[in-house]
């Protein structure tokens, strides 16, 4: 649904977006994360039709963002950072204002903003007026504005910024649920956010796309350890299990969170594979028992902060992926 090929934007002498190509397929959900000043920004509204590029190519659906800019932005919805709305109009009234400002026949808008409204959550304030919203409210009106005339793509640059955890809960179910309908482009820095919304992720810096997979193929390109740290639970002496338990192979470090009632708390720090077994063989040894041992994965935060780091290496390249000759045919008649 998206292929971008060397796209390539600077502001005088500095390079936002760099030799940029990667694709997003139909019914993803693809994360977009990076530093400050990566080049999130700037590749989204390129690929919105709001900037022009100095090179590359940039096909939505299969049209030209450049020589076909209205019919290839009429299949994206876009919500930006910080949503334009007019605070004196009423949500139906916004809504149905732009629908008709897209192209949406006006037989159809009273339909479309009804399902955008449905989709959003938003009925119970579609008389209300959008000055008088919470900012949660109004970040859900600025995503029923990115869906009221049915694109194909949805592209979303923080779309839980300055939300609270109830809100930001609200918002990410929402968007799980589009994927259905949609394909998904999302920016956000709420790291856990993107983890749990979305299907794949891909890492730029310096306007360079440096890893893209899921986050369990960036855990093992990143060279983190499998598990981040490991908690264990055991009715054992405080020492004798300190003592014991770090001597086997494997173990980084051992530390004890506490005890009560005679168990005693470990945090365990693997310096290769995964030890649990050689944990739990040990333990059976010793005639302790065991109420817990359970394995924290390195997060994509630690991931993300990993490949930032070693970025000075050859970037990655996420290969372009073309859609079928049959399909770039029907989306160009549709």
């Amino acid at each position: 649904m998206i292929v971008v090929k060397g796209l390539t934007k600077s502001y005088g002498s500095t390079d936002a977006v760099k030799d940029l190509s990667f694709s997003v397929n139909r019914g993803e959900i693809v994360g977009f994360l990076g530093p400050n000043g990566a080049g999130k920004s700037t590749t989204m509204r390129i690929l919105c039709g709001y900037l022009p590029a100095d090179a590359g190519e940039v096909r939505i659906a299969g049209f030209d963002i450049f020589s076909q800019s209205l019919k290839a932005r009429s299949r994206i919805g876009y919500l930006p950072e910080n949503v334009p709305l007019y605070p004196e109009m009423r949500v139906c009234e916004y809504l149905a204002y732009r629908a008709s400002l897209k192209g949406v026949r006006s037989r159809r808008i009273p339909e479309k903003v009804e399902d955008a409204l449905e989709l959003c959550n938003l009925r119970d304030v579609q008389r209300q007026l959008i000055g008088t919203l919470s900012k949660g409210y109004r970040q859900r009106v600025g995503l029923a504005d990115a869906l009221v005339n049915e694109p194909d793509i949805l592209i979303l640059d923080e779309p839980t910024i300055g939300l609270d955890p109830n809100q930001i809960r609200d918002i990410r179910n929402l968007i799980r649920s589009l994927s259905l309908r949609h394909t998904i482009l999302l920016s956000s820095h709420i790291l856990s956010e993107v983890e749990m919304t979305c299907s794949r992720v891909m890492i730029l810096n310096k306007g360079q796309i440096i890893a893209s997979g899921t986050p369990s193929e960036l855990r093992e390109r990143s060279g983190l350890p499998l598990s981040s740290s490991i908690r264990l639970e055991l009715y054992a002496p405080e020492t004798s299990a300190l003592e014991v338990l770090g001597k086997l192979d494997g173990i980084a470090s051992v530390t004890s969170l506490g005890m009560s009632d005679g168990w005693t708390t470990l945090e365990i720090i693997p310096s290769d594979g995964d030890p649990r077994v050689a944990l739990f063989d040990e333990i059976v040894r010793h005639g302790w028992k065991l109420r817990e041992l359970s394995a924290k994965e390195a997060s994509l935060e630690e991931i993300f902060s990993s490949l930032v780091d070693s970025a000075h290496q050859t970037p990655y390249q996420n290969p372009v992926i073309q859609p079928p000759s049959s399909l770039h045919q029907s989306e160009q008649s549709s």
